[in-house]
Formats: structure tokens, C-alpha cells, sequence
């Protein structure tokens, strides 16, 4: 699935247990349709010290993937969640904008 969410982009999430919530994209698992956003469906794993890799043992809380679905892209400009259009430029680029307040994306 083609996604118009990229790395570094403002989110909100628009459905779930944290709705309501900003943070930044992470990172995008392509293949599962789903992104990890910063501070945002905070999960807690039990880890085992590994001595070796001199890690200590513990609980860890860490950000699961939400999927992609149930996040909005955060215009800066109006700073509501939007969807995303294409256009190009009259240099023949292509650029991100939002539908709301027609201001291109960085």
C-alpha cells in the first residue's frame, strides 16, 4: 500500500486507545501498513539481562505500530489533522499539500 505518511511528519491519531494524540513518525513498516509515533501506544516489554551485551534486565517501555489508517497528518500552517493531495509546480515538482489550507508541506 502506497502511504502519503512519511518519516519526520507530524501525526495525530484519529482512532484507538490514545485518540487525540500528537507525535512524530518514527518509523513506516511498509509492508504491515503501519507506523511507530513518537511517545504514542506506549507498550511495556519484560526484557532478560544479557550480560554480554551488557543489558540490564527489566520492564522497557517502547512504542508499538499503529496502523496507518488511524492517523492524520498535522498541517503546521492551520495545525488541524489533514488529508494529503499531490501537485506540481511550475518546475515540474511534485509536492505534498494540505486539503484544508492548500499550504505546501516542507
Amino acid at each position: 500500500m502506497k502511504t502519503k505518511i512519511r518519516k519526520d511528519d507530524k501525526v495525530m491519531v484519529i482512532a484507538g486507545k490514545d485518540k487525540g494524540k500528537v507525535g512524530k513518525v518514527l518509523k513506516i513498516l511498509k509492508k504491515k501498513d503501519k507506523v511507530l509515533v513518537e511517545k504514542v501506544n506506549m507498550v511495556q516489554r519484560h526484557t532478560k539481562a544479557n550480560p554480554y551485551a551488557q543489558q540490564p534486565g527489566g520492564i522497557i517501555e517502547k512504542e508499538a505500530p499503529i496502523h496507518v489508517s488511524n492517523v492524520a497528518v498535522v498541517c503546521d500552517a492551520c495545525t488541524k489533522p489533514t488529508r494529503v493531495g499531490y501537485k506540481k509546480t511550475e518546475d515540474g515538482k511534485k509536492v505534498r499539500f494540505c486539503k484544508k489550507c492548500n499550504e505546501t508541506f516542507k
